[in-house]
């Protein structure tokens, strides 16, 4: 188990994180008038705090260090992490991330959402060659029909990812399903659960297009 979450009733491979600091600033990055450096400041807090839980299994090797009194053990994490935020969105839960492990290689991979088929579309994928010798954290904020959360996972895949974390603000019901049946071994980690989707794919209560509200575009 990670974290200090417990697995989803309905959901086998969901986890809500009910953090009360988690939960005070999505409610403040929901509100409709919230401005987008606020909005990108929480984005990036909620990430962090996010996987400060998730990330409470990573293996640690001993060390030896030298402080300034004397040599000592000390752990150190045994391999390699790699944050891969979903363009655009992901990109402030990477920040905030960062944030938290400095040392994390930040890998990226492009995709947009067709807005007539909902499908998503590829266009860009950077990655280090030796992703899969550690934990992904894969950051986007909305799992709504998990169309791109699943190509990502795919790519991820085909470069030897095993362990893939995916984690979101707000995750709806039908994108945590569509997870589960393209790859049950991803865990899907979120702040909410919200209702359903809309007619358009959007999640509903939601916090609308968090790319948009992040960078103050249209």
């Amino acid at each position: 188990m990670y974290g200090a979450a417990m697995p989803h009733p309905e959901h086998p491979n969901l986890q809500v994180l009910e953090h009360p600091l988690i939960q005070d600033k999505l409610a403040r990055i929901r509100e409709i008038d919230t401005e987008p450096g606020f909005f990108r400041k929480l984005v990036g807090e909620v990430a962090g705090l996010m996987v400060f839980q998730i990330s409470r299994d990573l293996p640690t090797r001993s060390v030896s260090v030298a402080t300034p009194l004397e040599e000592t053990q000390a752990q150190r994490l045994a391999t390699p992490v790699t944050i891969v935020p979903i363009l655009r969105a992901g990109i402030g839960m990477a920040d905030g991330v960062s944030l938290l492990m400095p040392e994390a290689r930040v890998g990226h991979i492009g995709l947009y959402r067709d807005e007539d088929s909902l499908d998503p579309v590829s266009y860009y994928c950077k990655l280090p060659e030796d992703i899969g010798h550690g934990p992904v954290f894969l950051v986007d904020p909305m799992l709504a029909t998990g169309g791109s959360a699943v190509a990502a996972v795919e790519e991820l895949r085909a470069h030897g990812c095993e362990d893939i974390r995916l984690v979101c603000l707000v995750a709806a019901p039908e994108g945590v399903m569509a997870v589960h049946a393209a790859d049950p071994e991803v865990l899907v980690f979120t702040a909410a659960l919200d209702r359903t989707l809309n007619d358009i794919g959007y999640i509903l209560p939601g916090l609308g297009d968090a790319g948009d509200r992040m960078f103050g575009t249209r």
